[in-house]
């Protein structure tokens, strides 16, 4: 069962960047060839993709649907069996601009890494507002104001200034120094 928190992290995938046709090339082994082998695909699937990162499509959240699965082709010289599987999936891709609730994992003085499903955001210093200082004494170190505190474990509205898509992962950096950003009150 999904936590309440993952679910609404699900939910706001959803409608933000929603479900995508794919597809993907799984290599099987001879033994596991049988009346089983559907689900043998339908498993190996789920384990190459789900929690992956594409550059082109983002995190693949969760796959959806298995929609076609082709008939295997017999790799010469090993035994192996080929077989091209689309399937719909869950994909996760931000964008600049982009307002996301996260939750604070760690806090320095440069500033602080927050989570939002598979993606660390890192919100530095010069974007958050100029009158929460760092603590460094605190325990945990935080960044505070008169009626906020940045900390391990906060939940925070940011919004991506820059993302930088690689082959297997995303980088994001965000602000908090606009209105509506900052600690969302519980």
């Amino acid at each position: 069962m999904l936590e309440a928190g993952l679910w609404l992290l699900v939910i706001a995938i959803v409608s933000s960047h929603g479900q995508k046709e794919l597809s993907h090339t799984i290599t099987l082994h001879p033994s596991y060839f049988g009346p089983s082998m559907q689900a043998q695909l339908k498993d190996k699937l789920y384990a190459d993709v789900e929690g992956t990162c594409s550059g082109r499509f983002g995190y693949i959240i969760t796959v959806v649907q298995l929609q076609q699965i082709s008939k295997g082709k017999i790799l010469p010289g090993s035994g192996l069996a080929e077989f091209k599987v689309k399937y719909q999936a869950i994909v996760f891709k931000p964008y600049k601009g982009e307002v996301l609730d996260a939750v604070v994992t760690t806090v320095n003085k440069m500033g602080f890494f927050a989570d939002v499903g598979p993606l660390q955001v890192f919100v530095s210093n010069h974007l958050i507002p100029n009158d929460m200082r760092y603590d460094p004494n605190g325990n945990p170190p935080c960044y505070s104001s008169d009626d906020q505190v940045i900390q391990k474990d906060v939940q925070v509205r940011i919004k991506l200034v820059g993302t930088r898509i690689d082959a297997t992962e995303i980088f994001a950096i965000g602000t908090i120094k606009e209105d509506y950003l900052g600690v969302i009150s519980p």
